[in-house]
């Protein structure tokens, strides 16, 4: 696929409940949480759009080689899943949209390299509508790529049920599975399964970029 035709997704809508404060804005290696996701989105994508809750101010965005902009969930508290249907909307009008591919990534995961982004979007075949990456012995829903057209309908009904998580639309489109012998090909340490849930984990990010 084209890179043109690749589209990053940066879910950065959430309450930051269990962290106690914003932990995007939290200092890492020099810049805030959210812009190590930022920045890797855009190394491996055409554009890049930060999803922010409906009623948040926009955030302060590192300056990158491609376009960035600020999309917010139409409605609060509906999580991760509203900030993919914010991206979907706004790409709504978006010539050639039928061909978009969204590589989606968290906010809060510092740890997501080149390789590994490019790797999954490759993944993706012809015929498939989503693929993830396998954590053990089971897949995990971020990060992963989704083919926008097919997405769409699938966001916009799990939105309207009761099961509204990226976990279940990817479970709806079938997603193909990137097993771990190949993405340690792309990043061998594993580092893309860190993240930053409480101030403990941002403490040992902290710790491990002085080493």
């Amino acid at each position: 696929m084209l890179p043109a035709d690749v589209v990053g997704v940066v879910l950065a809508g959430g309450r930051a409940t269990r962290f106690g404060a914003d932990k995007l804005a939290a200092p890492l290696a020099g810049r805030p949480l959210l812009h190590h996701a930022v920045l890797a989105a855009s190394a491996a994508s055409a554009q890049v759009l930060v999803a922010v809750a409906a009623d948040a101010a926009p955030p302060p965005l590192p300056e990158v080689a491609v376009p960035v902009r600020v999309v917010r969930d139409e409605s609060a508290d509906l999580g991760p899943l509203a900030g993919l249907a914010a991206a979907l909307d706004a790409l709504r009008a978006t010539r050639g949209q039928d061909r978009l591919v969204l590589l989606v990534v968290a906010g809060d995961a510092p740890y997501l390299g080149r390789s590994l982004l490019d790797g999954l979007v490759a993944s993706l075949g012809p015929s498939d509508a989503a693929a993830v990456l396998v954590d053990g012995d089971a897949w995990r829903p971020l990060p992963c790529v989704v083919r926008a057209a097919a997405a769409a309908p699938v966001v916009a009904a799990h939105l309207a049920s009761a099961d509204r998580s990226i976990r279940a639309v990817l479970r709806t489109l079938r997603p193909a599975i990137v097993d771990e012998a190949v993405w340690r090909t792309w990043d061998p340490d594993g580092a893309w399964r860190g993240d930053v849930d409480r101030p403990p984990d941002l403490a040992a990010a902290r710790r491990q970029e002085a080493t």
